[in-house]
């Protein structure tokens, strides 16, 4: 075989992977359409766009927490959060108002709820979203470096009426203070996968979460 069978051959298989792979996205996307399209882990995690799920039992302490310091009929954020968005819908169906905010278009499955976000915009949103309609905004920057929390603390202060529960690495604890006001929780939230940095809850409110660990 030449060279140049050689590298038709390599090309073949490379396209066949890439066909697998887009096929298994929209397979995926079509069969998280019934009841289960809420379950926390429903879409993979794309490590390219520095995704990490947290832990089923982390997503449903967060989305507990979000709930109980909305108060009534309270609105939520969910900023780069997407695990926790999915754990308050699983526990509040009709009874709360959410908004997801991804960059990945995976997540539009979730319909109106679903606000397309790029933290380097951090003011880009539609119309629809108003300046502090939220109760709540629970974050967590895909990126551990102060550019990244920065802009997407610009998003945050737009977003929330006050509250913020933020979720990032425990080196941000500094930056996190300066930039939004908040405290390191006692609560640590875990990962479906054991990840380097070690990771911390921050918040700006009497919060549940340092009830304990």
């Amino acid at each position: 075989m030449s060279d140049s069978e050689d590298d038709a051959t390599e090309l073949s298989a490379y396209t066949l992977a890439a066909l697998q792979e887009f096929f298994a996205e929209q397979k995926q996307c079509t069969d998280s359409t019934g009841d289960d399209k809420y379950n926390v882990g429903i879409i993979e995690e794309n490590w390219q766009l520095s995704q990490f799920w947290y832990s089923r039992e982390t997503a449903f302490r967060l989305a507990q927490e979000a709930v109980t310091a909305a108060g009534d009929n309270g609105r939520i954020a969910c900023v780069s959060a997407p695990s926790v968005y999915q754990a308050l819908r699983e526990l509040h169906r009709d009874d709360i108002f959410v908004s997801i905010f991804e960059y990945d278009r995976r997540f539009a499955m979730y319909g109106e709820e679903f606000v397309f976000y790029d933290y380097n915009n951090p003011l880009d949103l539609p119309d629809k979203i108003t300046a502090h309609s939220f109760d709540i905004v629970i974050a967590d920057p895909p990126y551990l470096s102060e550019e990244c929390l920065r802009k997407t603390s610009e998003t945050i202060k737009y977003l929330t009426r006050g509250k913020i529960l933020l979720c990032t690495g425990a080196v941000m604890e500094a930056p996190a203070a300066q930039l939004l006001g908040v405290k390191m929780c006692a609560f640590i939230p875990k990962h479906t996968r054991n990840l380097a940095n070690e990771f911390r809850c921050y918040v700006n409110y009497d919060s549940g979460l340092d009830c304990g660990t």
